[in-house]
C-alpha cells in the first residue's frame, strides 16, 4: 500500500490526449490515475485522493462542469486542485469554471512543460500556504475548521481523532524519509477506509503530525475496525525484524470520538 508519489487523476475520453497525458506525468514520477467517464472520474477522486485532478470540459456521460460542481459539493474531494482542459476558450465556459471553483483553465492545444509546471506549482502552492500537507497530501487546518463550521449545525456527524502512538521513537530510530512514508501510509489508509466504508460526504484531514482528523455520518465502529485492520496489516513492513525482537514498540494508532454538536 505504501506509496508516497504526488497522485494526478486525469479525465479525458480523448484516447491519444489521455495516453500521452499519462505517459507523460507517469514519466515525471505521478502516480496517475484515468477515467474517460464523468462517473468514473468522480469514484476515482473519492478512492485515490488525488493532488491534482486534469478534468476534460466535454466528456461522454456529463459535462466537466458538472464534475466539478459534484466535486467541489462532497467533503472529501471539495479542497482538490481542479484544472480544466478544454477546446473552449471563450469567456464565459472560463468564468463559469473558475465560479464552480476551478483552479485553471488550460485550452487545448496546450505546452506540455508549461502544464508540467503549472501542475507542480498548484500542488507545491497548497503545500506551501498551509491548505494540505506535503506528505500525505490530505487538507489541514483551515479546511478543517472549514468543514467542520459546515457541518457542526447538522445531525448524524462524528468526529474521529486519530493519533499515531511512537512516531517519534519510529523516526528516531529509522529517520525523517522513512517517518514520512510512515505518515503517507497512514494518511493512504484512512483515505482507502473513508472511501470503501465511510460516506460521499465523509471528511479525512491532518492537523499536526502524527495526527489526523475523521468527520463522518457512517458508522464510527466499522470505521475504526478497518482503518486498525489495515494498519496492522502494513505497519510491521515498516520494521526491520530484529527491532521489534529488542522491544522497539511499533506504532499503533489511537482513537478519539467526539458528536459534532449540532
Amino acid at each position: 500500500m505504501l506509496n508516497n508519489k504526488k497522485r494526478l487523476l486525469i479525465i479525458e475520453d480523448d484516447v491519444d490526449v489521455a495516453e500521452m497525458l499519462v505517459t507523460f506525468f507517469n514519466s515525471q514520477g505521478y502516480e496517475v490515475f484515468h477515467a474517460d467517464m464523468g462517473n468514473d472520474g468522480v469514484t476515482l477522486a473519492r478512492q485515490k485522493f488525488p493532488h491534482l485532478i486534469l478534468l476534460d470540459l466535454m466528456l461522454p456521460d456529463m459535462t466537466g462542469f458538472d464534475v466539478c460542481r459534484i466535486l467541489r459539493t462532497a467533503n472529501l474531494t471539495k479542497f482538490t486542485p481542479i484544472f480544466f482542459l478544454t477546446q473552449r476558450d471563450g469567456r464565459s465556459d472560463k468564468l463559469t469554471g473558475f465560479e464552480l471553483g476551478a483552479d485553471d483553465y488550460v485550452t487545448k492545444p496546450f505546452d506540455i512543460e508549461e502544464l508540467r509546471l503549472r501542475v507542480q506549482n498548484a500542488i507545491k502552492r497548497a503545500t506551501r500556504d498551509n491548505l494540505h500537507e506535503a506528505r500525505t497530501g490530505l487538507p489541514t487546518g483551515p479546511y478543517i475548521r472549514e468543514t467542520y463550521n459546515t457541518i457542526q449545525f447538522e445531525d448524524g456527524w462524528n468526529y474521529l481523532t486519530i493519533k499515531v502512538e511512537h512516531f517519534q521513537e519510529f523516526r528516531d530510530q529509522y529517520g525523517f524519509i522513512a517517518a514520512d512514508d510512515a505518515l503517507d501510509l497512514i494518511g493512504q489508509i484512512l483515505r482507502w477506509a473513508v472511501s470503501e466504508y465511510g460516506t460521499v460526504n465523509d471528511f479525512v484531514g491532518t492537523d499536526s503530525e502524527a495526527h489526523f482528523v475523521l468527520f463522518t455520518q457512517a458508522d464510527v465502529e466499522t470505521l475504526k475496525s478497518q482503518i486498525n485492520l489495515a494498519f496492522s496489516e502494513n505497519v510491521l513492513s515498516l520494521y526491520n525484524f530484529n527491532d521489534l525482537e529488542s522491544n522497539l514498540k511499533p506504532m499503533e494508532l489511537k482513537f478519539g470520538e467526539f458528536t459534532v454538536d449540532a
